[in-house]
């Protein structure tokens, strides 16, 4: 089952969509207004009867999609989580994940544009695996971690090559505003029985940039929600972004990066195609 946030006629709105038309869940379940409120009062099941009950009339064609959450807490993201990507990068893997911020401003949604700022020309590509996590707290056990997952969605963590190098730190580069592309929708945990079986690719203009294999993370995802609520409690519609494998742009000879016009796409097997069009800032 797929959940997704979008706007009708200007109005951020959720709801369940079965690829051909959605049902507006906006108000209707527990009072709930987006997405991360629905899982925060623990009201998903009551979402399925709902949608079940009450098919859907809205066309995909008549909305305008948003983040998956629009509005989350906390996006985690980790960074150097293949071993292919590590390798590429030519740095000695570390004991511990690198983990980095993005802010919820530097995110944008599928069909919408993802942003060249005007200020670099070293827009890159990142396909990666984004988990929706419940409101469960901290000191997660890794055997008890896959329990507080919501659901899954793609994520493309476009990164701005030349400010990711400014400093030893990543947050700036990854943080320029509308470059994390997150959608198109939520699939939930229940339906991807094993994540690991899933594979993820990026496609630049059509042409294959990156595949890998979700069993080849260094870092696993139960691992990696423990290893973080350790430091910080996971809220409801809180994100983790889980890294991206190599094939990446700045790495590649001669180094490709996106411009404008540009068709990005990032798909991931049983969950689906995040599909995005390069446009150059303007200010």
């Amino acid at each position: 089952m797929k959940f997704v946030s979008f706007k009708l006629k200007s109005n951020p709105s959720f709801g369940i969509y079965n690829d051909k038309n959605i049902t507006d869940l906006t108000g209707k379940i527990l009072g709930c207004s987006s997405l991360k409120e629905l899982i925060s009062k623990n009201g998903i099941s009551k979402a399925k009867k709902y949608a079940k009950e009450n098919p859907g009339n809205i066309s995909l064609d008549d909305i305008e999609f948003l983040p998956v959450i629009p509005n989350p807490g906390k996006i985690v993201c980790v960074g150097l989580n293949y071993s292919d990507h590590v390798k590429e990068i030519g740095i000695v893997l570390e004991e511990n994940p690198v983990i980095f911020l993005r802010v919820p401003e530097s995110q944008t949604a599928h069909q919408q544009p993802i942003l060249r700022p005007k200020v670099s020309t070293h827009l890159d590509y990142e396909c990666e695996m984004a988990v929706i996590m419940s409101e469960t707290g901290k000191h997660i056990k890794p055997e008890d971690a896959l329990k507080n997952v919501v659901g899954y969605s793609c994520y493309n963590e476009s990164t701005i090559r030349d400010w990711q190098q400014h400093t030893t730190q990543f947050t700036i580069g990854k943080n320029f505003e509308k470059t994390g592309s997150f959608g198109p929708h939520l699939v939930l945990a229940e339906d991807i029985p094993d994540y690991t079986k899933l594979t993820i690719q990026t496609r630049l203009n059509g042409k294959v940039m990156q595949k890998a294999k979700l069993n080849q993370l260094i870092f696993d995802i139960p691992f990696l929600i423990s290893y973080v609520s350790k430091a910080i409690p996971w809220r409801a519609g809180d994100v983790l972004v889980t890294g991206t494998p190599g094939g990446v742009g700045f790495k590649r000879k001669p180094p490709i990066f996106m411009k404008d016009g540009d068709k990005v796409e990032v798909e991931i097997s049983d969950i689906g195609i995040l599909s995005n069009i390069i446009k150059d800032e303007i200010l």
